[in-house]
This record gives structure tokens, C-alpha cells and sequence, in this order.
């Protein structure tokens, strides 16, 4: 289906990567579990909720970055931008949010965080996001990010570490480290989408086909030659017309569609934050204009 027939279980599963996560969800669990009990017994267990949202949100980056998704985003531009959706729209506050306050204290308690504090202001982490997430999307960009090992792989750990905190804004995890209220967080949301929307809007709206990993077979091969085996010339070979050889749409339109899936993945994804972020202000703010003395307290 979609090609992914043509490879073998270690391309399509990435065994080193999943073996690395499911590593990371069995220390979320050690964390929580026994070593909370040794190191922090005051501290409340994490509930049902946090432990579904970790392990979603672990289970999401995985398949975007280690199981057929990943291939399949080699393939498929817009396999690419649902793999992009989830790394850095869903998995985040996900796993922000999965982890208890007390894991977030313990972690960044250290007095040497102190000299990167200035790192988390809200205006910085929104900037430093979606302008790597933008310039990633720029044809010449993409095009070297994806062609480049080292490079590829140091900039998805940026742009991991700067959606982390951005959404740690919005889904802050630890109560008294929240910088923004209710209404900032809203009008926090909105500007993520107006930041974004330029980038999607090049890719939805461009008459011609903008990266060569989708269009033309020596850069795909290139590219496809850090997740399978063999060198680019086999690859070739074994696929005659490259990219064209997977297509189920035309290059353009897989482009385009792309572009759409990512607004829409954003605007979905920012409309719940939204709905979320105004019924818990909503609710608080009824709440204390139903506490005694509240009206009097306001002449």
C-alpha cells in the first residue's frame, strides 16, 4: 500500500528508535512510580489522565519520526507535513502535560538553569519556533535539511526543543512557572497560527513544485539514502523515476494538499487549545463572581 510494500520491517519500523522510546516511557514509568515513592513520597502519583497523554504523545513521535510515517514522509509530501503535524503540534503539550509537576521541578532545579531562564520568555519561545519551523519550509532549506544527516537530525532536535517550549506557554506543566493568564494564553494561540499561516500559505498557493525531494530522483535518492539501505544509485535503480515512481497524485497537488493538511492540523489542534483555554477561564471567573463578598468587594 502507498510503496511501503517495497521495503523491509527494519526500514518501516526503525527497531533502534522504537527500542530507544519504549527506553524513555519505561523511565516516565520508573519516575512515577518507585523513584517517586524513594525521592518525593509527598508528591501526588500521576493520574490515569497524565499517563495516557505521555504515552500518546511518545507514541505519536514515534511514528512520525521512526515508523512508517517517517518512510512514507520520504515518499509522500504530504505524509511529510502529517509527520510534522504530530512531532511538533500534537506530541508536545502531549507530553508536557503527561509528566507531573514534581519531574519538571526536580529536572530544572539545578541553579545552572537559572542562567537560561531569560530563553523562556513567551515572546522568544513563540519567535524561535515558528521562524525555524518557516525557514525549514523555505525550498532550499528543506531541500539541504533532508540531503544532510547531521544537519537533518540536529534540526528536527532544535525544532523538538523549541516547540517544547513554546507549548510550555500554553500547557504549562508546572502551575507557578505560568507566565501568561487565560486571555494572554488566547491571544498566545492566535498569533502561533498568524506566524505560521505564511509558510503554509507559499506551499498551498505556489504554482510549481518547490522541493526537490519530491520531484527530482537524484535529490530523493539522496534523501531516501539515510532511511534505507543501499547507495542513491541503487535506490534508482530499484525505483525507476524516483519519487514518481510513488506518486498517487501529481507532484503539485501532493504539495498542495500538504500545505492544506498542515493548516488544517494547526487550526484544529489551536482551536481545541482555544475552546480549552476559555472554558477554564470562563469558569474561573464565575466561579470567583459566585464567592461571598465578591460583589461587595467590587463597590
Amino acid at each position: 500500500m502507498l510503496g511501503l510494500e517495497y521495503f523491509s520491517f527494519e526500514e518501516l519500523w526503525s527497531p533502534m528508535f522504537f527500542f530507544f522510546m519504549a527506553a524513555v516511557v519505561i523511565g516516565y514509568f520508573y519516575i512515577i512510580g518507585p523513584w517517586r515513592l524513594k525521592h518525593e513520597p509527598g508528591e501526588a502519583p500521576a493520574t490515569t489522565k497524565q499517563k495516557v497523554m505521555f504515552v500518546t504523545g511518545i507514541l505519536f513521535y514515534y511514528l512520525a519520526n521512526g515508523g512508517p510515517l517517517d518512510l512514507l514522509g520520504h515518499l509522500l509530501f504530504t505524509a511529510h507535513m502529517v509527520s510534522m503535524s504530530l512531532s511538533y503540534l500534537i506530541a508536545p503539550p502531549l507530553i508536557l502535560l503527561g509528566v507531573p509537576a514534581f519531574v519538571w521541578r526536580r529536572l530544572f532545579a539545578a541553579p545552572f538553569w537559572r542562567k537560561f531562564s531569560g530563553l523562556m520568555h513567551p515572546i522568544l519561545t513563540l519567535l524561535l519556533f515558528n521562524i525555524l519551523f518557516s525557514i525549514y519550509h523555505v525550498p532550499l532549506v528543506h531541500d539541504y535539511v533532508m540531503t544532510h544527516f547531521m544537519v537533518h537530525r540536529l534540526y528536527y532536535v532544535v525544532l523538538l526543543i523549541t516547540s517544547m517550549m513554546m507549548w510550555a506557554q500554553i500547557a504549562c506543566p508546572v502551575p507557578e512557572w505560568s507566565r501568561l493568564t487565560d486571555v494572554k494564553k488566547m491571544a498566545y494561540v492566535f498569533a502561533n497560527g498568524a506566524l505560521l499561516t505564511p509558510a503554509c500559505a507559499l506551499i498551498i498557493f505556489s504554482g510549481n513544485t518547490l522541493y526537490g525531494t519530491y520531484n527530482d530522483p537524484n535529490v530523493w535518492a539522496t534523501a531516501m539514502g539515510y532511511c534505507v539501505s543501499g547507495d542513491p544509485g541503487d535506490l534508482l535503480t530499484r525505483f525507476n523515476g524516483g519519487p514518481l515512481f510513488f506518486q498517487i497524485l501529481d507532484p503539485l497537488e501532493d504539495q498542495q494538499l500538504g500545505g492544506i493538511v498542515m493548516k488544517l492540523v494547526q487550526e484544529v489542534m489551536y482551536g481545541a487549545i482555544l475552546a480549552y483555554i476559555f472554558s477554564h477561564w470562563f469558569k474561573r471567573e464565575h466561579t470567583e463572581d459566585d464567592l461571598p463578598g465578591a460583589t461587595d468587594g467590587a463597590h
